[in-house]
């Protein structure tokens, strides 16, 4: 539906920032002198490439849009959704409408990097500032530098000085709400639904996005026991911005470094790939490491896929990823270092099946965790540092608890012998990394 406005507006284009509190671009947005039309696009170039059709991520987002529209809906005013190719969408958008101004907050991917530079070219040609902001970090790009004035590599050092800068100028939350007079007054059309676009909503509930006072105050001594619910579990609501990185850290600030650290690391992560964009695009950070000769066995992949490799914690945490697209933090490392260095398997297939699979995939986090786990990243643990996944599951799961919610024929003769030997695991690890990094 075309809106007849004969005036000049300004659109806020959400993306991963599904929120209308505490919501840096929106703020600016809000505060142009333009009334403001919300805008979402269900993009099809990240639509089409997911085969699932019953994505949880589709439903969760679509409940987010829901909320997002009821709220707006009580201030008069509505949320334009869209269907379609965003570059398509915005050529469509700069005819209809007399558009002043495009507000967003940045996205660090490299597809959405590219996505907005062309439609940065098309606002452009009708006169049309594009405005990107800071929201879903703390410190973006290259605003936490080394005295040599480059991106950290190294998370330690720059988490101090993350640490040291965070006062709480850039910790306050931006006071969205005193401006929702200058949305837009008017009344929109449905949000195109979830079988329109080819999928099916999902029932299951998703976690809260509330983190309990006592969640953060246990969160050091517990956070690594998977059998506990002592996570947050509130990836997914960072990941589409439901919740706002600013509260979550002056909370995390009060009451836990360790979880404090967790969304440093989510900082570091982003900063990584906006600095060193070839780890988002399939290429190990040490190049040295793109050099391993993997060992690409689809027969091997399936069962680590599937959760029957023998290792009892390594197929708990599989089998749980693909019950409720979740896994317990210190599971996925485990997994993750099973994957690249007990079975020599190529650690992109692992960030790949993680990627369709998690309900809080994020493309930084995800590339850093791996890449962490293969050895091949920022910050690495060295190549010859290998976990013992039985030994990991004595000391995390010692009454096998997480394990046998999980693997309950664990102790039968349903449950597979290991598919490998540990300690012949490891020497060939040992001695085809070496052989690879050798070369360089």
């Amino acid at each position: 539906m075309s809106l007849k406005i004969k005036k000049k507006i300004a659109i806020f284009w959400f993306r991963r920032d599904l929120r209308l509190h505490d919501n840096a671009g929106l703020y600016y947005a809000l505060r142009s002198g333009y009334p403001i039309i919300p805008l979402f696009i269900f993009d099809k170039n990240i639509l089409d490439d997911l085969d699932n059709k019953k994505d949880s991520r589709l439903t969760f987002i679509y409940q987010a849009l829901e909320a997002m529209r009821k709220e707006l809906q009580a201030n008069g005013s509505d949320i334009l959704v869209k269907y379609g190719f965003p570059l398509e969408v915005w050529k469509t958008l700069s005819d209809e409408y007399d558009i002043a101004e495009v507000y967003t907050n940045t996205d660090y991917e490299p597809y959405a990097t590219e996505r907005d530079r062309e439609v940065f070219k098309i606002v452009k040609e009708k006169g049309t500032v594009f405005k990107s902001c800071k929201d879903q970090v703390i410190f973006e790009k290259r605003e936490i530098l080394t005295g040599q004035n480059s991106p950290y590599t190294v998370f330690t050092p720059y988490s101090r000085s993350w640490k040291d800068k965070a006062n709480d100028f850039y910790l306050s939350s931006y006071p969205n709400k005193k401006y929702f007079k200058h949305f837009l007054k008017w009344k929109g059309t449905s949000i195109p639904s979830l079988p329109e676009m080819g999928f099916e909503k999902v029932e299951d509930g998703f976690p809260s996005d509330e983190v309990s006072t006592s969640l953060l105050q246990n969160y050091h001594d517990q956070r690594d026991f998977p059998a506990l619910e002592a996570t947050s579990r509130i990836g997914i609501h960072l990941r589409f911005g439901t919740v706002s990185i600013r509260e979550l850290a002056r909370e995390a600030k009060k009451n836990s470094s360790t979880f404090l650290n967790e969304l440093i690391w989510r900082d570091f992560y982003q900063q990584i790939l906006s600095n060193f964009p070839h780890v988002g695009t399939g290429k190990a950070f040490r190049s040295a490491y793109d050099h391993i000769k993997w060992r690409y066995d689809k027969d091997d992949f399936k069962k680590w896929c599937e959760g029957k490799t023998g290792y009892p914690l390594v197929d708990a945490g599989m089998r749980q990823l693909n019950e409720i697209g979740f896994m317990h933090n210190r599971v996925r490392m485990v997994t993750a270092s099973f994957l690249s260095k007990h079975l020599l398997i190529d650690w992109r297939w692992g960030e790949a099946y993680f990627a369709e699979k998690l309900l809080d995939y994020d493309l930084a986090a995800n590339n850093g965790g791996w890449q962490w786990a293969a050895g091949s990243g920022t910050d690495a643990a060295p190549y010859f540092r290998i976990f013992n996944p039985t030994a990991q599951a004595e000391r995390f799961d010692p009454k096998g608890e997480y394990i046998k919610k999980w693997v309950p024929e664990i102790g039968t003769n349903e449950y597979p012998e290991p598919m490998v030997d540990h300690k012949m695991a490891r020497e060939r690890c040992l001695k085809v990394y070496k052989e690879a990094l050798d070369q360089k």
